[in-house]
């Protein structure tokens, strides 16, 4: 029985012969899709797909369409198919004032973008710089501050080494001083925080106003409380302010133009000195 088994036909093909197929096909394939890439290739390079327009949308208010084609156009490289769209978005948001731009292809041969650009909040002055802007999403941004120069925006002094996350907590306390201040009549000038995260405030009118160190809520707190109770000391005092210091934990201290004087704000007077 053995024999006979022995004789029989195989139906099965050699382990080498199997091998020699699958690389056949694998070699194939590549072969298959070299051509193939090859053919896109030469495709996409045909004048049918170079771009021919160039869409740009969006509210331009500190640039014009000609002078970003102008700084933009020759600097945009390849096809409908071969243009890179990171590198085109990078370009366009290297032209000033743009804060971000968005880059995709229409069909056949067109590119569109939406630009939008930055909407400035106020100055930005740290460490001997001054040529920067806070735009209104707390972005420190480079621009010509000749472009703002008959708009009232206030200025912020920031610490030394700022970081972005400062910039935003500068811009967030603005926001909340300056509703706060309104009775005053006089707007914001500036807003500094110092390397010691002490806060403080200067008007339009000249008058600076110690805020002191804490978080927002704890500030904010203080200013509050002065805003109130000042209208009772003005009854009593009418010139105008100078300055004041809310950095007493019961009450704060104010010099008025020819008065100095400790408003007590509840029971007792504190003459404890403020901390820096």
């Amino acid at each position: 029985m053995l024999a006979a088994d022995a004789l029989q036909p195989s139906h099965e093909m050699p382990q080498d012969i199997r091998w020699m197929n699958l690389a056949s096909w694998m070699l194939g394939g590549l072969l298959a899709a070299i051509v193939l890439a090859a053919a896109l290739t030469v495709v996409a390079r045909q004048p049918f797909f170079t771009i021919r327009t160039l869409t740009i949308q969006g509210d331009l208010h500190r640039n014009n369409l000609p002078t970003v084609r102008a700084n933009v156009v020759p600097r945009v490289e390849g096809g409908f198919f071969s243009v890179d769209l990171r590198k085109t978005r990078e370009v366009f948001e290297s032209v000033p004032w743009v804060r971000r731009a968005t880059v995709r292809r229409v069909w056949p041969n067109e590119l569109r973008v939406t630009i939008e650009e930055h909407v400035p909040a106020a100055y930005w002055h740290h460490e001997d710089r001054d040529d920067q802007l806070v735009n209104t999403h707390g972005e420190v941004f480079e621009a010509n501050r000749g472009d703002v120069e008959d708009e009232p925006l206030p200025t912020l002094h920031a610490p030394a080494h700022a970081t972005a996350e400062q910039a935003r907590q500068m811009l967030a306390m603005l926001r909340r001083l300056t509703p706060l201040l309104e009775p005053l009549d006089a707007p914001i000038d500036s807003l500094r925080l110092n390397d010691r995260g002490s806060w403080s405030v200067k008007l339009d009118d000249d008058a600076v106003i110690e805020l002191g160190r804490g978080d927002i809520e704890e500030v904010l707190s203080r200013v509050q409380r002065f805003v109130k109770t000042l209208p009772q000391l003005r009854r009593q005092y009418p010139a105008p302010l100078a300055y004041a210091d809310l950095r007493y934990p019961q009450g704060y201290a104010v010099r008025l133009q020819g008065l100095t004087t400790m408003q007590e704000i509840s029971e007792g007077r504190s003459d404890q000195k403020p901390s820096q």
